[in-house]
C-alpha cells in the first residue's frame, strides 16, 4: 500500500503525527487512490441525455470511481444520483461560494466562487472525463481537459479532435477504466 508524507506541519497536526509521519488512514486512503472521473455536460439535457447521464454515474460507481462534476443540474445532477443509487462517492465544484448550491446528490460540495473559470478545478480534480452532451461550457471544459493531456471520450457531445466519441455509456466507462490503468 502506498504511504503518503505529511508536507507540512499542519498536515501533520491533521494527522495527529509529526511531518515524517506517514499517513496511512485506511479511510483517507481509500479515497485517496480511488480514479477521480469527470463527468462533463449542460446544466439543461433532455430526457434521453439525462438518462445516459444517469448510467454513467451508476457504472462510475460501480467501477469504483470518485465522480467530478459541476455540481448543479442537468448532465452534472444526472451523474450524480446514477452514482449515488450504486453507493458512489460524488464531488461538485461549484461555480459559486455558496455550498448549497449543489444539487441534492452531492457528496463533497466544492464552492468555488470563481463563475465558469471553476472549470479548470474541475479539470485538475479528475484524472479522465466523459462528456455528455454539452454546450460552450463543456467546450470550454473539454479544451482545458485536453490541453492538460487528460483523457476524454464523449457521447453525443462535440466533435473535437482529441475526443474519442463514443456512443454507449457503457463503452465509455470502460473505456476510460481500462485506460487509466
Amino acid at each position: 500500500m502506498a504511504q503518503l508524507v505529511a508536507r507540512s506541519v499542519r498536515d501533520a497536526e491533521v494527522a495527529g503525527s509529526s511531518p515524517a509521519t506517514p499517513i496511512t488512514n485506511s479511510k483517507f486512503m481509500k479515497f485517496r487512490l480511488k480514479p477521480r472521473i469527470g463527468i462533463i455536460g449542460g446544466s439543461i439535457a433532455d430526457e434521453n441525455i439525462i438518462k445516459v447521464a444517469e448510467k454513467v454515474g451508476e457504472l462510475v460507481a460501480r467501477s469504483g470511481g470518485i465522480l467530478v462534476c459541476g455540481g448543479l443540474g442537468g448532465v452534472m445532477e444526472a451523474a450524480a444520483r446514477g452514482a449515488k443509487r450504486k453507493g458512489g462517492f460524488t464531488i461538485g465544484i461549484l461555480p459559486s461560494p455558496n455550498p448549497n448550491d449543489g444539487n441534492f446528490f452531492i457528496d463533497l460540495p466544492i464552492p468555488s466562487g470563481m463563475g465558469e473559470a471553476r472549470n479548470t478545478i474541475i479539470v485538475n480534480t479528475a484524472d479522465a472525463f466523459i462528456a455528455i452532451d454539452g454546450s460552450y461550457g463543456t467546450l470550454s471544459e473539454i479544451a482545458f481537459a485536453l490541453n492538460a493531456r487528460k483523457l476524454v471520450v464523449g457521447i453525443d457531445t462535440w466533435q473535437v479532435e482529441g475526443i474519442v466519441p463514443i456512443s454507449k455509456p457503457e463503452e465509455a466507462v470502460e473505456y476510460i477504466f481500462k485506460h487509466l490503468k
